[in-house]
């Protein structure tokens, strides 16, 4: 890969060639709900935040400030400005020569390697094979920070400048988390995947955002403890922090947000915050961690995170069991979990730790797997996930298993029973689009009733760009609207992985879906 400085006045990167044109065409941003390579097909969705150049304007800074110091009257009752957002104003983010200085200053401050504008570099952080969304727009650099202070170097500058900051992780992830809609600065954490300090006393470990959790394990087995977590074998602990995941382990040991304990965090401005000391226990005040596992990104830079760890047990075992129907298999699991009562049904076991491995990584590589069947060129796969309420889990399986069956397609579903939590993937041809139109039903369809049996758009995969639309129907005006508060004040200036969970401004979605 090539880190070598390509910027120059007239040499500008792919990343801000393209944001130029589209601000000579005076055109949004345009979400690819496709995974191709192959640019201009595929349906195509406004993101609602269009693009703009030149600098904040005070009227910006009166506007926010008035919008939440003020209490709005309507209809004879008192509403604060701080849930009403009637005075939002879509953010506008710095020009392309800011772009160009935020680069070289970067560079300055940081080293001529630690920023790339690699044209195949952007790419690989503005685009996924695996995501079911994608967008035109890329990043126009991307920057490889060693430390939390170098995290903070990158977001002063950015903040200085006013460019968008899009964190990368294992790049693994499924709705669009790490794409850069408006451009912006992409923040790779590749350098910094480090075990900082193990605490084997404490059952706790400090470790950097890159780091894989198959690794973190391996390299603390001697001292007799893991990280349960697992969702998917590439899976870094940045990115399973931002979409606080959870994995097959969910039924006896939770999601992310269980294990966290406290996170170093890198605010919009550059400032450095830890949510709060190392014990297990503490009445100090908000959980601040808690804000920010699930937030993908969009509230701050996670650059240290302290990890609770668990006993490795003793022994474990393998098996598999066979059922006549999907329904008996989710009814079968519901009990288990309700009752302990052991299952009498056709069981195979592995005889040997090889054999027990080989029957986990059927689950574990289920993804790897359907993409390994697709045809060349023409083949994708359209993976999502939902969860619903462990005595729905039966209901909402069996539904979205008919629907499968009529699509008449490659697919499969997989799930981690022990939280109501279950993934679809969906083998397409994304050249045809009666295909993907009957794909985008079946998917909206199986989300539709998630949320009718009171559950959610995502179990782990996050909001990202892909599920946007949904967040509305599940949560209400309100709810979102304290979220947009909790990211006004953290990030005035919408630079953090902006254009991901919900817009600044409402969009047409939200406002004919009020609650």
């Amino acid at each position: 890969m090539n880190f070598a400085p390509r910027l120059s006045a007239r040499a500008i990167p792919r990343g801000l060639r393209a944001i130029g044109q589209q601000h000579q065409h005076h055109g949004q941003n345009i979400v690819r709900r496709w995974t191709s390579t192959a640019a201009g097909r595929g349906t195509q969705v406004s993101l609602g935040l269009s693009w703009k150049t030149g600098h904040v304007v005070g009227a910006l800074a009166v506007a926010i400030s008035a919008g939440y110091a003020l209490g709005v009257y309507n209809s004879g009752s008192a509403s604060l400005g701080l849930l009403s957002h009637k005075h939002e104003v879509s953010p506008v983010y710095g020009s392309i020569k800011d772009f160009e200085r935020a680069i070289v200053e970067l560079r300055e401050v940081l080293g001529e390697d630690a920023v790339s504008t690699d044209d195949e570099d952007l790419r690989l952080h503005g685009y996924s094979e695996w995501s079911t969304v994608n967008c035109d727009q890329l990043p126009v650099a991307v920057a490889y920070p060693k430390s939390t202070a170098d995290v903070s170097k990158i977001a002063q500058v950015c903040y200085k400048f006013k460019v968008p900051m899009v964190p990368f992780s294992g790049g693994s992830s499924l709705e669009g988390n790490f794409s850069a809609p408006f451009g912006g600065m992409s923040i790779d954490f590749a350098h910094m995947d480090k075990i900082i300090k193990l605490h084997p006393d404490d059952l706790d470990v400090v470790v950097q955002p890159s780091i894989q959790w198959m690794e973190l394990n391996e390299q603390i087995k001697h001292s007799g403890l893991f990280f349960p977590i697992d969702p998917g074998p590439s899976a870094k602990i940045g990115g399973m922090i931002g979409t606080n995941c959870s994995g097959t382990n969910a039924v006896r040991y939770g999601t992310m947000k269980d294990w966290v304990i406290n996170l170093t965090v890198v605010l919009a401005d550059g400032r450095v915050i830890k949510t709060r000391n190392r014990p297990r226990k503490s009445s100090a005040g908000y959980n601040l961690a808690g804000i920010f596992v699930g937030s993908e990104g969009t509230l701050g830079l996670v650059t240290e995170a302290t990890l609770k760890l668990a006993v490795i047990p003793e022994e474990t075992r393998v098996g598999i069991a066979t059922f006549p129907s999907i329904r008996d298999a989710a009814n079968v699991a519901m009990a288990v979990i309700r009752s302990g009562v052991q299952v009498h049904t056709s069981f195979e076991f592995a005889k040997t730790d090889q054999e027990g491995h080989e029957l986990w990584s059927a689950r574990k590589q289920t993804l790897w797997s359907m993409l390994a069947l697709r045809k060349e060129g023409s083949d994708d796969i359209w993976s999502t996930d939902v969860a619903v309420p462990l005595s729905r889990l039966p209901d909402i399986i069996e539904l979205s298993k008919k629907d499968l069956d009529e699509l008449d397609l490659f697919a499969g579903i997989v799930g981690h029973i022990g939280d109501g939590n279950f993934h679809e993937g969906i083998v397409y041809n994304r050249n045809n689009p009666e295909e993907v139109s009957r794909i985008e039903k079946c998917v909206h369809d199986m989300v539709d009733r998630a949320l009718e049996m009171d559950g959610s758009c995502t179990g782990e995969h996050g909001i990202g760009l892909g599920k946007k639309k949904y967040l509305i129907k599940e949560l209400g005006m309100d709810t979102l609207n304290v979220m947009r508060s909790i990211k006004r004040s953290l990030d005035p200036l919408w630079l953090l992985n902006p254009g991901k969970i919900f817009d600044a401004v409402p969009g047409e979605e939200e406002m004919k879906s009020k609650k």
